[in-house]
């Protein structure tokens, strides 16, 4: 009998290095390759994309955006290049060209699995061509077939955006590179193929250079124009027109998101109605400006449960970032308040089973267990915003759930259904920390949840925003919000409602018009001082040829209301009208790609290397952020404890035989 245990023992010992030895093995394959990069054939280039040169015309409230990459073979094989980049949620993308040489080629908009087909068929027969999918509403894949040793191609992106000021402050958002993604094995769904990206490490340059300019034409005086995330020289043709350029001096700063920021004079919004008439349909956008926030002390009490990212991509800078911003949350709340603290990562874990009330013993402790965080494992979030929402509530006390993350997940959009098949219980709220935010997450949590988003890029910005949240939640601009014209013949309108107004910014309405130019838009609700009517006179308003982004952004709008934020599992009448929709307005979206091919045999030598360019890791984002799928502990320590107590348990077995 000893001598089987020993056996065993040895036997299990075995094992145990044979699966130690291949499951680290396993893991590092999974850590090196596709998460990071590695080098491999030096004949090859793997970094093909060599430049991001990007132009941004703003025009009142409209903003229009040509971005030229520029990808060049500097290797002596074939090769068919794959990028994955970031755009504004808000981006209408319509148009494409390829570059190759003195020649041309416009990209048409096809049915995604057909541009597919026809970008596969052009690779396999050796033509030159350029796919242009989209992943996420803000995250694009790009791919190149046949790049020729020594040959450059230049692909022409053009989108448009509105900008919708908030409090006044208008930004121009332009996001230089997509987060890591945390794929969850919990969620049973097959992942876009962005997720597996492959990094750069932490701190290592971006291996392209990237070049932003800037024209800003307000067409009333500009205010405090200032870019708080990269250098930037503006020059002034006049008090409403600005020039702003990209600081050369280190062009590799493609790891954070581009932010210009600016007011116009005496804090005014532009409001109003903008028109464009085209041959077989008409377009409009209604803007109105908010009453002002008015200041109350008959506050109701509130409970908050802040939902707090602890995983791994949050380490450092991000995490720092959230315990001063929670540190101010907390620390501004009424004695009357109730709050509690959800923390998660690949698993959550919560500070009281019911909320405490908001006394100084009670924020000083969860204070203490913010510090204590470092930050590590995986992220998922959706058991988490569960584990929150079904916390016991207190009676006739609002609850209001704040999610602070960095958005590096892949299921968003599990998260935005639970939420709105949940909101009688909470609104949500939803903070972005970090230097290149999956905004996408924040802004559509907010949305669903019927709060606002907020994004952190720097600790110094902390306290403003935590003071911003507060004046949000305990002061609504305007509730029970209705508009409707008059007398003027609109269709095709869209939102159709508006949830409570929580930050001070322009009420937004899209459309279609027919016959004449006549009657009034009514805006009603009700605010701090009772009730609120607002009126706007259309009539004599003339169309401009310069709002013909209308066509583009309308159709945008209308494409985001059917899927953006929407439900995970998209009805085929859905897919069909976003589809149309696509095809109809030269308009990327989830079911319609952009396709160029070039019709000539350009590659007659080898099969071209498929290459997945690597995008560095975001600003102060550490290699934590990426690596394996899996949450929890290493599977490596994990297998080497097992060792250890196999070993000391044998040695324990043979002491006690020599006493035996």
């Amino acid at each position: 009998m000893q001598v089987n245990l020993r056996n065993f023992g040895l036997a299990l010992i075995a094992l145990a290095i044979i699966s130690t030895s291949g499951l680290a093995q396993s893991t590092e394959d999974k850590t090196l390759a596709p998460y990071f990069f590695v080098q491999g054939d030096p004949s090859v280039d793997h970094l093909p994309l060599k430049d991001t040169r990007v132009e941004i015309s703003v025009s009142g409230v409209i903003a229009d955006v040509k971005v030229v990459q520029t990808y060049r073979n500097e290797g002596l094989r074939p090769i068919n290049a794959a990028y994955v980049f970031p755009a504004s949620t808000r981006a209408a993308v319509y148009g494409m060209r390829m570059h190759i040489g003195n020649e041309v080629i416009v990209a048409k908009i096809k049915e995604r699995e057909q541009a597919k087909q026809d970008f596969e068929k052009a690779k396999e027969e050796g033509k030159s061509a350029s796919l242009l999918e989209q992943d996420r509403p803000n995250v694009f894949s790009m791919k190149l077939a046949n790049i020729m040793p020594r040959e450059e191609v230049n692909i022409e992106l053009q989108y448009t955006e509105l900008l919708v000021p908030t409090d006044g402050t208008y930004e121009v958002v332009f996001p230089t590179v997509v987060g890591p993604r945390y794929a969850s094995k919990q969620s049973g769904k097959s992942e876009d193929g962005f997720v597996s990206t492959p990094y750069l490490h932490q701190g290592e340059q971006p291996p392209s250079t990237l070049h932003i300019s800037a024209r800003v034409s307000a067409g009333v005086p500009i205010q405090n124009l200032n870019c708080p995330s990269h250098s930037v020289y503006p020059q002034w043709q006049n008090p409403s027109t600005a020039l702003v350029t990209f600081d050369d001096a280190n062009p590799f700063q493609a790891n954070q998101d581009f932010i210009l920021r600016y007011r116009l004079a005496g804090n005014q919004i532009n409001s109003g109605l903008l028109l464009f008439q085209g041959q077989d349909e008409n377009f409009f956008l209604y803007m109105a400006q908010p009453p002002e926030r008015v200041a109350t002390d008959d506050i109701p009490p509130r409970e908050y449960i802040f939902v707090v990212d602890v995983s791994g991509s949050m380490s450092g800078f991000p995490l720092e970032t959230s315990k001063s911003l929670l540190t101010k949350l907390i620390g501004q709340l009424r004695p009357s308040d109730y709050f509690n603290v959800v923390l998660f990562a690949g698993d959550s874990s919560v500070l009281a089973e019911t909320s405490l009330q908001a006394n100084n013993a009670n924020l000083e402790t969860a204070i203490r267990l913010l510090n204590d965080q470092r930050g590590n494992g995986g992220t998922e979030l959706l058991p988490a915003i569960q584990r929150a929402m079904n916390l016991p509530r207190q009676q006739n006390i609002s609850r209001n759930i704040v999610l602070v993350t960095d958005g590096y997940i892949s299921g968003e959009q599990g998260v935005f259904d639970y939420i709105r098949a949940n909101l009688n219980q909470s609104n949500v709220f939803a903070f972005g920390i970090g230097s290149a935010v999956n905004r996408y997450l924040i802004e559509g949590v907010a949305r669903a949840g019927m709060g606002e988003p907020f994004i952190v890029t720097g600790e110094s910005e902390a306290s403003a925003t935590a003071e911003k949240f507060r004046e949000y939640i305990q002061t609504p601009v305007l509730t029970n919000i209705h508009i409707r014209s008059i007398g003027f013949d609109t269709y095709d309108v869209h939102p159709v409602s508006f949830p409570d107004l929580l930050a001070q910014r322009p009420l937004i309405l899209f459309g279609k018009w027919r016959g004449p130019i006549a009657g009034t838009f009514e805006l009603t609700g009700k605010s701090g001082r009772g009730e609120y009517v607002s009126r706007l006179d259309v009539t004599g308003l003339q169309p401009e040829e310069s709002n013909r982004a209308l066509r583009y952004l309308w159709a945008r709008s209308r494409i985001a209301e059917l899927s953006d934020y929407g439900s995970e599992d998209v009805s085929a009448e859905r897919v069909k009208e976003i589809t149309s929709l696509g095809l109809t307005y030269n308009l990327l979206t989830r079911y319609t790609s952009f396709i160029a091919v070039r019709e000539v045999v350009t590659n007659t030598l080898e099969p071209a290397k498929d290459i997945n360019q690597p995008v560095p890791l975001p600003l102060h984002v550490s290699d934590m952020a990426v690596g394996g799928t899996e949450a929890g502990a290493e599977p490596e320590l994990i297998w080497l404890l097992v060792v250890a107590t196999l070993i000391t348990t044998v040695m324990l077995v043979r002491k006690q035989r020599r006493f035996v």
